[in-house]
């Protein structure tokens, strides 16, 4: 075997004379987190909890006490907080991981300064204004960093300002054709987390995040299509249709060839929620929901097995 987890274990524990000790050394080695597991887990649920938990502390800080703080202090106090985070990153000798979470924390901070700018000289700048001002003022550390929490701001940020600028400035673009567009950057931004690292020789991405970004194309794709089944038909929905196949079959065949189940899961998810708004679009008597209902509970019953097939074949 490839790898022995711990259901392996218990089924040749069952059927052999393996000793206790020996089953619980087996299980210590291969299924159980050592000491050092579990002091690097801790180490990094602290330290991200840490920086989380100042960030927003220092926003409740200026939103308690507005009212009494003068603007220049308003803008000082982060300001300076900026560029004492930003200096210890770059000279205090450190562990690379923290020097990333404190660029974090700036870059959250660089939000709250904007927040606040925004505030205090009543710019009139719209939402996606705040968010794109934010995302380039970012964009330096996110690339040098190379960090996949920065990365997951930064792929929010981008989100966030699409979002609103066509929500506040470009009215004469559809819903779908919203959509069409946050579909189609996420996809290429995930073949680009996937594809760059390689020929320029970095480090590949973790699978968490990368799994983040395809889960936020799945989505994007899901609702795009479950809504403009229901809205009258128009280009951008085929547009749309076809970029979901091509990216849902492209990625069914990432899942084989990784041997991951979550691509595997997430895609044929997606299409069984598409298949009920379709069912339901087509008709919502009493019937149609019945059918939908165990249209639902086969689909999934069956999703299930085929999972269960792969983990154990790549299992063993």
């Amino acid at each position: 075997m490839a790898k022995i987890d711990r259901e392996d274990i218990h089924i040749i524990c069952d059927h052999s004379n393996w000793s206790e000790p020996c089953v619980r050394k087996m299980l210590e080695e291969h299924s159980y987190n050592d000491v050092s597991s579990w002091q690097r887990f801790l180490k990094l649920l602290l330290l991200a909890l840490g920086v989380s938990f100042t960030a927003a502390g220092v926003i409740f800080f200026f939103a308690y006490n507005w009212a009494d703080l003068h603007k220049f202090v308003k803008l000082g106090l982060i300001e300076f907080l900026i560029v004492s985070l930003i200096l210890t990153a770059v000279f205090v000798k450190t562990k690379p991981l923290i020097k990333k979470m404190l660029l974090l924390a700036a870059s959250l901070m660089v939000g709250a300064l904007n927040a606040v700018f925004g505030q205090v000289y009543q710019t009139g700048a719209d939402a996606y204004d705040f968010f794109l001002g934010w995302t380039l003022f970012v964009t330096i550390w996110v690339l040098f960093s190379n960090f996949a929490a920065l990365w997951i701001l930064f792929v929010t940020l981008l989100n966030l300002s699409l979002f609103f600028y066509a929500e506040q400035v470009a009215h004469e673009w559809s819903e779908l054709f919203l959509f069409c567009l946050l579909f189609a950057m996420n996809v290429l931004l995930l073949m680009g987390f996937i594809l760059i690292p390689k020929p320029l020789k970095m480090a590949p991405f973790p699978s968490w995040f990368i799994q983040v970004v395809a889960l936020a194309a799945v989505t994007i794709s899901t609702i795009g299509l479950s809504t403009g089944i229901f809205d009258s038909p128009e280009p951008s929905f085929l547009v749309l249709f076809l970029m979901t196949m091509l990216f849902y079959g492209v990625g069914i065949w990432y899942g084989l060839k990784t041997r991951s189940l979550f691509y595997i899961s997430i895609i044929p998810f997606s299409v069984i929620i598409i298949l009920c708004a379709a069912l339901l679009d087509f008709s919502n008597e009493a019937s149609m929901l019945f059918a939908i209902g165990i249209f639902i509970v086969t689909s999934i019953t069956l999703l299930i097995k085929i999972l269960l097939n792969y983990q154990k074949k790549w299992a063993n």
